[in-house]
């Protein structure tokens, strides 16, 4: 797989005088301040506005969410601000708008927020973590999306695999590939077999980089993932270390949830599919969008034999763990 020389792209047309001009457009009046943000999957930078403080600007990824789709996260966002939930919510213009349009590109403004990752190894973050998503899953609860996807493991990986299968994967390791997705699917069906779960709106990519903890508190930022999904997709991105450290953190997790809801306790066969599906989805989503420039400038070492040798040892390992969570 290689990148096409000479090849464009949408984003290739977003030039700093069309995000100037698509800011200015929606009400925002700028200053000519521009600061590109870490960002791939969209376009997002930091604005400077005339007598305020700079705004956040995301420009959309074309063809991935459609406008019912943008909006209803928009909606769901600013309903947990309501709540006073700590969530980065989209701000509107005069006319109540938060979905803009300018120059062939959809794009929202949001508030800047400081804030640095939350700490996983300190309890008071975790018990604080904790009862903030509970009170965020019983908010979703109440109003679920309607045009937003839900999560399906299974379906999810092989759609996944299915896509590395076509010609992604390194030849040399396109076999043992195949025949470890197959693997894996067959111990995720069998670890996932007779478990049911309660769907409800999750932030779906809820990893330290999307959290930003100041005054004490996280502040969600990046809804963009945003599904219906079981309560454990939110709650396993803040395990980090050994099995034995996983246990300790889901307890102290489960303090502060079981402050607002009962712990998902039920859902704990769900992690190793959950991390599999992102492990799986993660090498798909960036085959991708390899068309992208952005994506073989940051990402330089997927298009090699290395990554797909550590990425199947990965893979080894993982099923290696669910085998050993399935023996009697």
């Amino acid at each position: 797989m290689t990148d096409q020389e000479g090849s464009t792209h949408p984003f290739d047309a977003l030039t700093p005088d069309v995000i100037l001009d698509a800011v200015d457009s929606a009400g925002f009046v700028t200053d000519g301040r521009l600061m590109g943000l870490n960002s791939f999957e969209n376009r997002v930078y930091q604005v400077g506005l005339e007598d305020t403080t700079p705004v956040v600007v995301k420009f959309y990824r074309p063809q991935r969410w459609s406008d019912a789709q943008i909006l209803e996260e928009h909606a769901f966002s600013r309903f947990l601000r309501e709540q006073e939930l700590p969530v980065v919510a989209p701000l509107a213009n005069d006319r109540g708008e938060t979905l803009f349009y300018h120059a062939g590109f959809r794009f929202t403004v949001f508030p800047r927020q400081g804030g640095h990752a939350p700490e996983l190894d300190n309890a008071d973050h975790l018990l604080v973590l904790g009862r903030t998503l509970a009170r965020w899953h019983a908010a979703g609860n109440d109003r679920p999306f309607q045009t937003r996807p839900a999560i399906d493991i299974i379906a999810d990986c092989r759609a996944a695999v299915d896509y590395v299968n076509q010609g992604v994967v390194d030849p040399n390791f396109s076999g043992r590939y195949r025949d470890l997705g197959g693997a894996l699917i067959e111990a995720m069906e069998r670890r996932l077999d007779g478990i049911t779960w309660q769907a409800i709106n999750v932030h779906g990519d809820c990893h330290t980089g999307n959290i930003l903890w100041r005054d004490d508190l996280p502040h969600f930022v990046d809804l963009d993932d945003s599904v219906r999904g079981p309560a454990m997709q939110d709650l396993w991105m803040l395990l980090s270390g050994d099995a034995e450290e996983n246990s300790q953190q889901l307890r102290t997790l489960s303090e502060g949830y079981e402050t607002f809801l009962p712990f998902p306790w039920e859902q704990r066969r769900l992690i190793e599919p959950l991390r599999a599906r992102r492990m799986l989805r993660h090498s798909a989503w960036l085959a991708q969008r390899w068309d992208d420039p952005a994506f073989p400038l940051a990402f330089p070492w997927f298009d090699s034999p290395r990554y797909w040798q550590d990425h199947i040892n990965d893979l080894e390992q993982e099923l290696a763990t669910m085998q050993r969570l399935l023996e009697p």
